[in-house]
């Protein structure tokens, strides 16, 4: 029994942790190794894709993509070139090696940038996937970070690419002050006369929109995604996270289908429409003891001015250490006064200068009479044309059925610079827009996660991905201490209950208990012997009728020196 001594497991505790801190040290050793060197593989274009780039290739890139050459109509013709600097360039923060992305360098400039589809995208029988990343490395203050799908035509020119380039739907975030959306614009063709109108998306208040605060200020790169449905339903995400949904026909302003009826421009109201739902009563006459001219407020006649007011003083004064300026030209300037200060005397007084009397509520005063009002009788209601067919009607069942794109855009101004696009892409089926974030997206934010993270989480990150390791930490940790906290408790054993306990303190009482009768005779003949050897009596006699016994007297948190008490001898 000796070996399970305390000593022992002491030792056991101590190997447990020494191979628990060997343990660490490896899974520590291991992620970074694993994590910080997270391996990216520049992900190749799906055939089936109408667009993607993941600007990984400089040669391709220039080959692909346009610099705008054009002039932005409407400002100044010193800002009205589109000359901001575009560049591809890996992310400032934590970058996957061998990733690049599309940076915007410039900022308080025009920039734009565009480039062709492969193939047009037209909207028929399969969903339109819009997704791409975006980093505002710098955060953002008033700029946008949007893309634009271009109109398909045949005579599109990249290189006259602007503001008024058509276009077909507009997608992502802006920002100036405290403003901020995420834009989803569509345009939208009228079937009637083919006009064409911007049609704006909603705002949707919900508790993910503090999301998209964060992507203004956080400096970290998040994942855009724009579904939209063939049954006219879209969804806006933001790393994955649900920012905004509805449909294309009851989620737009100005709605894509017109109101039947409009009202009728020709109608007006008659002379003799009484709006008024109340009227003065015609009946009603100003009493005789109206007194209209009596004023709101009074001298208060029983004021009397407070003891100690300076009536000679003013409540200013010159200011007695000013000077005149060296330059005042009275001839000019006029005759120089110094600036007036508060008199001095007056701020222990009550009041200096002229008294006046306050004023008090005069107890008289009515106001302008005024006749009660009373419903009335020729009140007809609120005015309002009347509705007639609306000429422009038409009702759009399929908006979905937009114009076909030919093409991607990037033209912003921004008051901040180095804006991080990354990883583009416009399909039609998600799936493989999800294994392009995967393969792109998802490792930014891991390694940007695990490089933040402290060494517990580290720790974490790598046993959920070894989940043999906790049991690792079972039987490294958890029994060890089962042991020990088994040990601790056996031995010690639980008081008695009930019948069976008994009192620390026996004798608290001048009574006699049950238990006297039987222990008496001993405790007389120690008491006895006590005092003859005390007080050295030869009462032997008198002091075995009385026995002592001490007593110990009870005082406040504390105990008092034990006297003598004598029992009386049944």
């Amino acid at each position: 029994m000796d070996i399970m001594g305390p000593h022992f497991f002491l030792i056991v505790l101590v190997l447990a942790v020494a191979k628990l801190n060997a343990q660490e040290t490896e899974i520590t050793s291991e992620i970074v190794k694993s994590e910080d060197d997270i391996i990216y593989i520049t992900p190749k274009s799906h055939p089936d894709v109408f667009f993607a780039d993941h600007f990984d290739d400089e040669t391709e890139f220039a080959k692909k993509w346009i610099k705008s050459k054009a002039m932005k109509a409407g400002v100044e013709e010193t800002i009205a070139k589109y000359d901001g600097e575009w560049a591809l360039e890996k992310a400032a923060k934590d970058p996957l090696i061998g990733d690049l992305g599309l940076v915007m360098k410039s900022k308080a400039k025009h920039a734009a940038i565009s480039a062709p589809f492969g193939k047009a995208f037209k909207f028929d029988e399969k969903p339109l996937v819009v997704q791409y990343e975006l980093n505002f490395q710098n955060g953002q203050e008033c700029g946008g970070g949007y893309i634009k799908l271009l109109s398909y035509t045949k005579d599109l020119d990249l290189r006259q690419f602007t503001d008024a380039t058509p276009y077909t739907i507009m997608f992502g975030p802006d920002k100036c002050g405290s403003e901020s959306k995420l834009h989803f614009i569509f345009r939208h063709v009228n079937p009637k006369n083919a006009t064409i109108e911007e049609k704006h998306c909603k705002k949707l208040d919900t508790k993910e929109r503090g999301t998209l605060e964060e992507c203004f200020k956080d400096k970290r790169p998040h994942l855009f995604r724009l579904l939209i449905k063939p049954d006219n339903s879209f969804e806006m995400t933001i790393d994955y996270k649900m920012v905004n949904f509805g449909t294309l026909v009851e989620h737009f302003e100005p709605s894509v289908n017109p109101p039947a009826e409009i009202d009728d421009p020709a109608d007006f109201k008659p002379e003799d429409w009484d709006e008024r739902e109340k009227m003065p009563d015609p009946s009603a006459v100003k009493p005789d003891d109206w007194d209209e001219s009596q004023p709101r407020q009074i001298l208060d006649e029983s004021a009397d001015m407070p003891d100690g007011w300076l009536e000679d003083e003013p409540e200013n004064i010159p200011d007695p250490d000013a000077d005149k300026p060296d330059d005042w030209d009275e001839g000019m300037d006029g005759e120089w006064e110094a600036p007036l200060i508060s008199n001095p005397l007056c701020q222990s007084a009550p009041g200096c200068g002229v008294w006046k009397r306050p004023q008090v509520d005069n107890p008289l005063y009515k106001g302008k009479w005024f006749p009660a009002l009373i419903n009335n009788p020729n009140y007809k209601g609120k005015w309002k044309p009347k509705k007639v067919p609306n000429p422009d009607y038409f009702h759009d069942p399929h908006p979905f059925k937009m114009t076909a794109i030919g093409g991607i855009g990037i033209e912003l101004w921004s008051m901040s610079n180095d804006l991080y696009f990354d990883n583009l892409i416009i399909t039609d089926n998600t799936e493989i827009a999800d294994i392009w974030a995967a393969d792109t997206f998802d490792l930014k934010v891991q390694k940007l996660d695990v490089n933040d993270a402290g060494m517990f989480k580290r720790i974490l990150n790598y046993s959920n991905r070894n989940p043999w390791l906790y049991a690792v930490y079972v039987v490294v940790i958890g029994l060890p201490l089962v042991l020990i906290i088994t040990f601790c408790c056996s031995g010690s054993k639980s008081p008695p209950t009930g019948d069976d306990a008994q009192p620390d303190h026996p004798k608290k009482t001048d009574e006699v208990q049950d238990d006297d009768d039987l222990e008496q005779p001993e405790e007389q003949e120690e008491v006895d012997e006590d005092e003859a050897e005390e007080e050295g009596s030869e009462e032997d006699a008198e002091a075995s009728d009385e026995n002592a016994e001490l007593i110990p007297e009870a005082s406040e948190n504390k105990k008092s020196s034990p006297r003598r008490r004598k029992v009386r001898k049944d």
